[in-house]
């Protein structure tokens, strides 16, 4: 059952219920001035902390971790922190795909609810997306289907994307499929969010426009 009480503070915002939240940044520095807060107040209150991170950059994760104060060796000690790499995800078997990433957050949620914790703070880092992307019309499907998961678990999901390497097509979207938003350090409700089953209709039109009628001349 979803608790009502449950709160999470982002930038100093509390925010109450399940989130699904995207965050622009320009640098490491401030992005980490974002995430530390967020994961500490999350172990404190006992919940799941989640973290994934582009392959190769675990060690420099959790050390800006422990400079932010996050209690990181406590936390993995006691089951509570678990770090992942875009490898054993987003991009496992060096392809990205939609139902397999999805399933894969989908039982994740399902222990958490079942386990002692309850509660989810999920974190992934969206650096690899240009890198290895052609196209991020199958990361937004995704993007835009996690908002169906949202109501059902005790959850806050943070995407965090680095605003030098967007464009304006992608912030778009990203926007489109996350309910906040953090921008300049403050967090808000997104007033761009668009519902997931109308944003998913978008996607495929995109992906597969309708034949341009040829016009007859009598």
């Amino acid at each position: 059952m979803i608790s009502s009480n449950r709160a999470v503070t982002l930038c100093g915002t509390r925010l109450s219920g399940c989130q699904h939240v995207c965050a622009f940044v320009d640098s490491r520095d401030e992005q980490y001035r974002i995430l530390n807060p967020f994961f500490q107040e999350g172990i404190e209150a006992g919940e799941e902390i989640v973290t994934i991170v582009e392959t190769g950059f675990q060690a420099e994760h959790l050390q800006r971790m422990r400079a932010g104060g996050v209690a990181v060796d406590a936390a993995i000690a006691a089951g509570q922190l678990k770090l992942l790499t875009s490898n054993e995800t987003y991009l496992k078997d060096r392809v990205f795909v939609v139902e397999r990433m999805y399933a894969l957050l989908e039982e994740a949620l399902q222990n958490a609810a079942q386990g002692p914790r309850g509660a989810v703070r999920a974190y992934g880092d969206m650096d690899w997306v240009l890198r290895n992307l052609t196209t991020t019309d199958e990361l937004m499907a995704y993007e835009a289907r996690v908002n169906l998961l949202t109501p059902q678990y005790e959850c806050t999901l943070l995407c965090v994307y680095d605003i030098n390497q967007c464009s304006g097509q992608l912030v778009a979207d990203i926007l489109a499929t996350h309910s906040h938003v953090i921008l300049g350090g403050k967090v808000q409700e997104n007033p761009y969010f668009v519902e997931p089953l109308a944003y998913l209709k978008r996607v495929l039109r995109r992906k597969y426009p309708a034949p341009i009628q040829k016009s007859s001349r009598a």
